[in-house]
C-alpha cells in the first residue's frame, strides 16, 4: 500500500484495503483482550495490596466482559468457510399471506438495517420491489464489512410472524412468512457462464425513489440465465453501464451458488428460495400473539424480548446458530 503507483488500479487497491480490513478485524480484537487481561491482572494486584473493595469489584466486572468478549472472539474463529470473510448480497422476499408478507418484509428490513448499523457493516440497496398495497415484496442489500457473509448466511431460510392483522378490520390472528436469502459475492465468477448465448438481458425503467431519470430511463437490468432460470436485476444505480455490472456479479454468485447446491443435498435446503416460503420451512417463528416470543427452530434458542429482537438484537441467534453449525 505505500508504493506510489498502489491507486493506480483502482478496483485491485480496494480490494487489498478490504482484506487489510479483514485481517484487522482478525488481529485487532486478540491484541485488545491481550491488554485488558494484563488490565484485570495488576487491578486484581492492586485489591490484593491495598485490601481494595472497590478495586476488587472493578477487576470482577471487567473480568466478566472479557469473558463475554473471548466468547465472541471464539464464534468468530468458526467463520473459517471459503466465503465467509467476504461481502454478500442479502434477499428478502416475501412470501404466503399477500399483503401481510410485504408488511413483514418491511419489518425484517428494518430489523436487518437496524443489525447492519449495530455490527458495523455498510448496506447499500441494489434491488427494491415494493408491494402494491404496502410494505415491500422484495428487497436486496450489497453489505460489506468483515464477515459479513460468515454472519449473515445464518439467516438464511424462512423466517415466520404470528400477529394481529393490522389490515384486517375484524382483529384476526395472521401469520406471514418471508425468506432471507444470502449470496456470497465473489471477486470473480468462478463458473463459465456464456453471457451471449446463455443470458437473455432486459432493460426497464427503475421504480420508487430516484429522481426524474432514474425512473424515466431504462437503466435498470435484468439478466435471465436461460438454462437454470435464475434471474436477477440491479436498479439501484443512474448509469446503465453499473447496474449491468453489479446484475453480472449477483448472477455468477447465484449460479455458484446453484452449482454447490447441486453438488450438496442438505446445503440446498438452507436456501431460502429453493423451499416453499411457507409453514414447515421456518428456520424462525416470531410471534406478537397471543404471547410474544421468537423461537429460533434450529437451535431452539427464544427471546421473549421482541421489540428487541425486531429492533436488530439479533446477534445470539446467530451465535447460536454458529455454534451449532461447528457440532455438525
Amino acid at each position: 500500500m505505500g508504493q506510489a503507483d498502489f491507486w493506480n488500479n483502482a478496483e485491485a487497491a480496494q480490494r487489498v484495503v478490504a482484506e487489510l480490513k479483514t485481517v484487522k478485524a482478525v488481529a485487532a480484537p486478540f491484541a485488545s483482550i491481550e491488554s485488558r487481561m494484563d488490565d484485570v491482572a495488576t487491578l486484581l494486584e492492586l485489591a490484593a495490596e491495598e485490601q481494595s473493595e472497590e478495586a476488587l469489584q472493578e477487576a470482577s466486572q471487567e473480568a466478566a466482559t472479557l469473558a463475554a468478549d473471548i466468547e465472541r472472539l471464539e464464534l468468530s474463529t468458526m467463520l473459517n468457510g471459503e466465503h465467509d470473510a467476504g461481502d454478500c448480497y442479502f434477499s428478502i422476499h416475501a412470501g404466503a399471506g399477500g399483503t401481510e408478507s410485504c408488511d413483514w418484509v418491511q419489518m425484517l428490513y428494518r430489523m436487518y438495517t437496524r443489525y447492519f448499523e449495530r455490527s458495523g457493516f455498510k448496506a447499500g440497496e441494489v434491488d427494491r420491489v415494493d408491494g402494491e398495497e404496502a410494505g415491500i415484496r422484495s428487497v436486496t442489500f450489497h453489505v460489506t464489512g468483515p464477515y459479513a457473509y460468515g454472519y449473515l448466511s445464518c439467516e438464511r431460510g424462512v423466517h415466520r410472524l404470528v400477529r394481529i392483522s393490522p389490515f384486517d378490520s375484524q382483529k384476526r390472528r395472521h401469520t406471514s412468512f418471508a425468506s432471507v436469502d444470502v449470496l456470497p459475492e465473489l471477486e470473480e465468477v468462478e463458473i463459465d457462464i456464456d453471457w451471449d448465448g446463455d443470458v437473455r438481458e432486459d432493460t426497464f425503467c427503475a421504480s420508487g425513489a430516484g429522481g426524474q431519470h432514474v425512473n424515466k430511463t431504462s437503466s435498470a437490468i435484468r439478466l435471465t440465465h436461460i438454462p437454470t432460470g435464475l434471474v436477477v436485476q440491479c436498479q439501484n444505480e443512474r448509469s446503465q453501464h453499473k447496474n449491468r455490472a453489479e446484475a453480472r456479479k449477483m448472477l455468477g454468485a447465484k449460479l455458484y451458488q446453484h452449482e454447490q447446491a447441486k453438488r450438496d443435498a442438505e446445503l440446498a435446503k438452507e436456501y431460502g428460495q429453493k423451499g416453499e416460503i411457507a409453514f414447515g420451512y421456518q428456520i424462525r417463528s416470531y410471534v406478537l400473539y397471543p404471547y410474544q416470543l421468537v423461537r429460533d427452530e434450529r437451535t431452539d434458542l427464544k427471546s421473549s424480548k421482541t421489540d428487541d429482537v425486531l429492533d436488530g438484537e439479533i446477534q445470539e441467534f446467530i451465535d447460536a446458530a454458529l455454534r451449532q453449525k461447528a457440532k455438525k
